[in-house]
This record gives C-alpha cells, structure tokens and sequence, in this order.
C-alpha cells in the first residue's frame, strides 16, 4: 500500500503529465497539493478541500485525471475506515462447563485501548473447550471434550449481536476431542481425540452445519512415559498455509503425524514422510508455523522444551530444541500452547505450574529462538493464549483462576507488561478473535 507521500507523488506526476510543473502556472499545482495532503493527513475542512480542488479543476484538470484522485481518495478514505472499524473485534472463550461455566463466552475487545465489555454466553453445551472459526467468519466450531460421546459442535456468529447460535452437533468419533480445526476452504472441519488417539473429518453443509464423519483415522503406538504415554493422544490439528500439509503432534507416541488434505473430497492420506519424530518422552502438544512459511514450531508438554523445524514440502527438519523455562527452575511444568507475534520476531510458549509465558526471538534467517524472558501469568494453568491480530496485546486464559488476563506486548523488545486489565471466566482454555 502507498503511504501518505507515496500518494501525493502519484498526484504530483498526475499533475506533471499536463507540463504545468515548468510553466508560468505553477503555482496552480501548490492548492491542489495542500488539499490532496491535508485530506490524506485527516483535515475534513470542507470549505478549505473544495476551494483547493474547485480552482485546481478550474484551472487545468482533465475528468480523467480527477476520477484518478478521486479514486485514490476514496481508497485512502475506506482505509481509514477500515481501521477504524478493525480497533473492535469480538473475543470467544472456550471453557470446560464442569464447574460454574456456562458454555462460550464472547465479548467486545478492544486491540487498541485492551478496554472489553461482554455480549453473549453460548449456553446448552458441554465442555466446549477449543473453538475454530470459519475462514469467513460465519461459523465457529467447537470440540465438546467428553468421555464416551466426543461431540464437535457448529454454530453461526452474528457479528451484529456478538452471539452463537447452535447449528447442530457430530459425533467426532472417539473420546476426549481437544481440538478442532477448519481448512482454509471452509468446507472441512477435523476434530482431534485426545482420548482415544485418532482424528475425524466431517464435511461443512452449505448452511454452515456439519455434517456426518467421512474419515476416522486411528493412530498407533505408545511413549516412553509410561504414566502419559501409554496410548497415542492427539493433541492437535494444524493445517499449513498450502491447505494440503496437516501437521497432527500425538503426545502418547512423540510423533507429529504428517497428512495432505484433499480440499475437494476430504480425504486425508500419509504425508511424505509420514511422520516426525521428536525426543523420546517429550510428548509434542500444539505447533505453529512461521508467517514466513520457512520454519515451524512445537511445544513439548513433558519437557518443556520447544523445538524448531525447518519446513519444506511437507517435510520438517529439526533445527533446535531449547527450554521453555528460567535457568534453575527444578518445580514442575507442564507446557500448552506456542504462538508467534504477527510480524514473525517473536514465539511465545505457555507454562503451565510454572505460570508463565516463556519468550523467545526468532533469528529471521535460520528460524533458531533465542532466549528472552519468562513473564507471570497473573493466575493459574495457562492453558491456552492469543496474540491479538494487531500484535498490540497478548491475552492469557488462566484455567485454575478463572481470569484471562491482559498484557500489553513491546513489538521491538517482545517483552510483556501487564495491562492491569483481567476478563473474568469460568474456566477459561481457549481464545479466538472475529472480527467486527
């Protein structure tokens, strides 16, 4: 996109074209400049915007060339509007409805103040703990964790409102379903078991709903850990940029499975290769990749370690693996969930018992982390975190103290302060934002 001077260039050539720029008239191009500038740089003096463009058009103007600003005008006009409307997003709380929670909670959030109100409660359903959102934000799906009748419920968002309205809901086909995800086409949702170690496709009707599973795919094996390893435990699904490459980490086997998407059938078969291999024991849990599409991603649970991959292909190639916690700490810890600031400098890694958010760089050319802090949580098992789409703030949903609380992030240092600001929910363990 032009910036501001950039624009008033293209005006200034604009202008130029006519040879006005070397003749006695000059002077003639000064208003036009002020008011193409004064509008860009936000003056709405109607008296001083016409008199400039009136005499600008008086003068030497052509129709053609005025419809050309007026475009560009217009395009700089519904820039401004779009970020100004961009300020406001709609906030979903996943939660576990075991204790005092209702079901999902939204609320309006503000990324560039952190100021939040509340809009709606989802009610009527159990456990919805992980949500995915639809890639035109219509729909929003969510895992219903529960033992004997894992569940994926649909829902539309009325962005108007703020609020959910169930749609109907599928079986996933297995026990324990953790976590869903949506592809970028919108037409498949595949929700992961925990429980039971395997992952289900269903296919998105037309009105957003789902429909029945058409894929169940077991996984097999055990870990080193006989206490959290004694099955596979899909943990979570990940589907690349390229809509094809499905990257499903299984902390029962300390494997990430690898699988290609056909977008027009559903149909998931083995990558190449099929499998990842991570350190034995260290039970890999959520993964992200790099905006830049280089490099990827996963937090171990049972180590605390994150380990770097460069990604080619479908294929991960590891590169590092380093500590997610201060030099010295011996307590214990549980990691949960990795993400990376939206202009790619920074990765971020929840802890859970050790309560904090650990922080790293991101060297842009070989994808390595370097160590920077670990920040308080404020609370209790931070089980899941959002980076807002502005990068602006970062919130934490702390799952033992019912609060999800507010940190204002430094885009250069990466570093963390708390906002004093806290979102009051039962049992909070997952965090989406929809746009308003």
């Amino acid at each position: 996109m032009f910036d501001v001077w950039g624009r008033v260039l293209i005006i200034t050539l604009l202008i130029s074209q006519n040879g006005i720029d070397n003749s006695p008239t000059n002077y003639i191009f000064y208003p036009a400049r002020y008011a193409c500038a004064g509008y860009f740089f936000g003056i709405r003096d109607k008296k001083f915007l016409n008199w400039h463009f009136n005499f600008f058009q008086s003068n030497f103007m052509t129709k053609n060339k005025l419809l050309i600003i007026a475009l560009l005008l217009m395009s700089k006009g519904l820039s401004f509007a779009q970020k100004k409307i961009q300020q406001d997003f709609h906030l979903l709380v996943g939660t576990y409805t075991t204790g005092k929670s209702e079901g999902i909670y939204t609320f309006k959030f503000n990324v560039k103040t952190g100021e939040f109100s509340p809009e709606s409660i989802a009610k009527n359903v159990v456990n919805p703990s992980f949500l995915a959102v639809s890639p035109n934000q219509k729909y929003v799906y969510s895992a219903g964790e529960v033992d004997k009748n894992g569940a994926v419920y649909a829902f539309s968002f009325d962005k108007k409102k703020g609020s959910l309205t169930q749609l109907n809901t599928q079986s996933s086909n297995g026990n324990f379903p953790c976590h869903v995800a949506i592809d970028k086409t919108g037409k498949w949702v595949i929700a992961g078991n925990y429980g039971a170690g395997s992952l289900t496709v269903l296919p998105v009707e037309s009105n957003g709903s789902l429909g029945s599973p058409i894929q169940t795919i077991q996984h097999e094996g055990k870990g080193t850990n006989p206490s959290r390893q004694d099955n596979p435990h899909v943990h979570s699904i990940n589907i690349a940029p390229n809509n094809i490459d499905v990257f499903v980490p299984d902390l029962g086997t300390d494997k990430i499975m690898t699988y290609s998407l056909d977008a027009k059938t559903g149909k998931l078969i083995n990558g190449i290769p099929a499998f990842t291999k991570v350190q034995d024991g260290s039970g890999p849990r959520h993964f992200t990749i790099h905006p830049n599409g280089k490099f990827a991603y996963v937090i171990q649970e049972l180590t605390g370690l994150v380990t770097a991959f460069n990604y080619q292909k479908g294929s991960l190639t590891a590169l590092q693996s380093i500590s997610t916690l201060p030099e010295g700490y011996t307590g214990d810890n549980s990691c949960a969930d990795i993400h990376i600031s939206p202009d790619g400098k920074f990765l971020y890694g929840s802890n859970r018992f050790h309560d904090s958010i650990v922080i790293y760089a991101i060297d842009a050319k070989t994808g390595k982390l370097t160590y920077v802090a670990n920040q308080s949580v404020m609370g209790k098992v931070p089980r899941n975190f959002m980076i807002d789409p502005t990068g602006n703030f970062v919130l934490v949903a702390n799952q033992k103290t019912d609060n999800i609380v507010i940190f204002k992030r430094d885009a250069q240092k990466g570093t963390l302060t708390p906002t004093g600001k806290e979102i009051l929910v039962p049992t909070p363990v997952c965090l989406k934002m929809i746009s308003f």
